[in-house]
């Protein structure tokens, strides 16, 4: 499949990295921020007697999710740290349900440390929801700024395309 870019695709993408990653970016930042997106079939034929792939299944595989990982940490903040939040929050609530149990038994606390470290990552998982929101609310005003930059790359297309053919 061969991929072809717009003028204002091409003058916006951020290339950050080399090899096998660089469509996962590519396909994310494509649908990020609406580009049309068109796929071309092309023919394919068998690799020739004798070659071998440079491709290796695993490792490629592993450097492709770490680049979703990584985007959606980026292009979906609130979803990559809520999830984390919300991860470390029910972790906390769960090792601390029996400490709570054994208080309203007893009237005393047994597990002074499992206390403790339940409070502590359920402030960890506070502070990830906040991250969140706060990273979301940046990546919307950068979202916002992409489109004023949008318009302004197209203005240059344009005035680049004029004086080109002299008109």
């Amino acid at each position: 499949m061969y991929r072809a870019f717009s003028y204002s695709f091409a003058k916006s993408f951020p290339i950050l990295s080399n090899g096998f990653e660089i469509e996962t970016e590519m396909s994310i930042h494509a649908a990020d921020k609406s580009f049309q997106v068109e796929n071309v079939v092309v023919g394919y034929r068998d690799r020739p007697e004798g070659s071998q792939s440079k491709l290796n299944t695993v490792r490629d595989g592993i450097k492709v999710i770490r680049t979703i990982v990584g985007l959606t940490r980026d292009y979906r903040p609130m979803l990559f740290f809520g999830t984390i939040a919300i991860v470390l929050m029910l972790l906390a609530v769960l090792f601390f349900v029996p400490v709570l149990a054994a208080f309203l038994r007893t009237g005393m606390v047994g597990r002074i440390p499992t206390l403790l470290v339940c409070g502590f990552v359920f402030m960890a998982g506070m502070l990830s929801a906040v991250a969140g929101i706060l990273l979301e609310t940046i990546r919307q005003k950068d979202k916002r700024d992409f489109e004023f930059q949008l318009q302004q790359i197209e203005v240059n297309r344009k005035t680049t395309m004029e004086k080109v053919h002299g008109l």
